[in-house]
């Protein structure tokens, strides 16, 4: 797919004073860009850009690239206008802090319902995806999300783990202690190992397995 064509159009979204938003139909966007790009209008095209669109074109640029790949803008019109063709529409939200929810608008009850959030369940289709999820879990310091883009087994093994800590710390008066100056090691049941370092008087956790 070319650069122009696979650029986003914006479909503006409009709301009442009061009552439900109103949405203007998402079909009669597709239409008006089936018809630029049947006629090839380049200006009528980079209308429909949306800003991110227009920041990365120029409207002359716009024109060259409709001029060279007319014979797909063609195709692409006549595939729009099939009847077989299904059009939704969906909203993202980017909150300051780089999380995003995905919506997708229902005309039967014209609401519309989360399809996806950081702070929902969620399944990446690409690499890509899973790696910006665990970007995100770890800037929020979310344990519970790191565990979601986790698989099954490692999210179990890490469970069991954790697990079998807690319960070896049920009892932390009776641990016997190796302190070394400033620095100690425990030994806690269940094979695992803690390291505390002693910074300012106050005894802190440095490591533990």
């Amino acid at each position: 797919m070319s650069r122009l064509v696979s650029l986003t159009l914006v479909l503006g979204l409009s709301a009442a004073a009061c009552g439900a938003p109103a949405l203007p139909d998402p079909r009669e966007a597709m239409e008006a860009y089936a018809a630029a790009a049947a006629k090839g209008d380049a200006d009528a095209i980079y209308a429909m850009l949306s800003e991110k669109g227009q920041r990365s074109l120029s409207r002359e640029e716009v024109r060259r690239l409709v001029q060279e790949e007319r014979a797909e803008l063609g195709d692409q019109a006549r595939s729009l206008g099939a009847p077989a063709v299904v059009v939704k529409t969906k909203a993202q939200v980017r909150y300051p802090d780089g999380e995003i929810a995905t919506l997708d608008y229902d005309p039967a009850t014209r609401a519309f319902q989360i399809s996806g959030a950081d702070a929902l369940p969620a399944g990446a289709r690409t690499p890509a995806q899973a790696l910006e999820q665990l970007r995100r879990v770890l800037a929020r310091r979310s344990y519970a999300g790191l565990l979601r883009v986790l698989t099954p087994a490692t999210r179990s093994a890490i469970e069991s783990d954790l697990r079998s800590l807690v319960e070896g710390l049920t009892q932390p008066e009776g641990l016997v202690v190796d302190v070394a100056g400033d620095s100690a090691t425990v030994q806690v049941p269940g094979g695992h190992g803690v390291k505390l370092r002693r910074e300012g008087g106050v005894w802190l956790v440095e490591d533990f397995d």
